[in-house]
């Protein structure tokens, strides 16, 4: 069985890094079975048979690949025979760093104490420390007008809105990894806050919802029952303050359970 380490909060369930859910989506995406392992900042410890100190981190067999690009590149490679991750479309390097480099940035500012009090107790000090220092000022004060800062943030995503008005998905008329990378972003945020960081009627809203709903449908996930997918498949307003159970295909359950609760989706929208 595979193994994938992600990064979790106090709440295990709760598994909130980017880089962790391009990894999970690609796995998904290939329809592959993976034991997924909760992983917090301050067990470095932990994943130190794989050479660094960051997840994901994934175990297949004998072999061992941290990074999800890296990830991504293995599976691509070591699965051929399964549905392609797209990585040989042009666009997927550019969408890689563009998320990199742009959007969490601004994504970090605007949920850092955010996801400071969703952290474990033993990570909450690591965090403080390490992003204070990178921002030199407090947490309290980064996320300071937060509100104001949004509009900036939004105008960012325009390219993403015109792609998205053109065609389903980032990488054309069914997803690829640059999908994973971009909804690794908006899932990173839905995850971790309540803060809204869309309007309503965005066109990004309904392209990032078409990857999801896409994976809901792909052989790599498994519904407990025909009814808790037919919930998922209904309106915003029907499902709005519903418990969706997504599971992926594997023998340990329980290890694998992770939740995509549809009222915590719509804090990304703006009434």
């Amino acid at each position: 069985m595979k193994k994938l380490y992600e990064l979790a909060g106090a709440d295990e369930n709760r598994r909130f890094s980017p880089y962790c859910w391009r990894a999970r989506m690609a796995l998904a995406h290939k329809g592959l079975e993976v034991e997924s392992l909760p992983w917090h900042f301050t067990e470095k410890e932990a994943i130190s048979f794989s050479g660094q100190e960051r997840v994901p981190v994934l175990i297949d067999a004998e072999n061992t690949i941290s990074d999800s690009w890296e990830i991504a590149k293995y599976l691509e490679t070591e699965y051929p025979d399964t549905p392609s991750l797209k990585l040989d479309h042009g666009e997927v390097l550019f969408i890689k760093f563009w998320v990199e480099t742009v959007l969490h940035p601004e994504l970090l500012q605007l949920l850092v104490m955010d996801i400071y009090n969703n952290l474990a107790q033993k990570d909450q000090n690591y965090f403080r420390e390490s992003r204070e220092k990178l921002f030199g000022k407090a947490l309290e004060e980064i996320v300071i007008n937060r509100d104001e800062r949004l509009p900036r943030f939004q105008k960012l995503l325009n390219p993403l809105r015109t792609t998205l008005k053109k065609q389903d998905f980032v990488a054309g008329e069914t997803p690829g990894f640059s999908d994973y990378i971009v909804f690794g972003a908006f899932q990173w945020a839905r995850c971790i806050s309540e803060f809204s960081l869309l309007n309503a009627d965005d066109s990004v809203t309904p392209g990032v919802k078409r990857c999801l709903t896409f994976m809901m449908d792909w052989p790599g996930m498994q519904w407990d029952t025909q009814s808790e997918k037919d919930t998922a498949n209904q309106s915003n307003a029907d499902i709005n303050n519903q418990n969706i159970t997504l599971v992926s295909q594997s023998s340990d359950r329980d290890n694998l359970l992770f939740k995509i609760r549809s009222s915590s989706w719509f804090p990304l929208l703006r009434e």
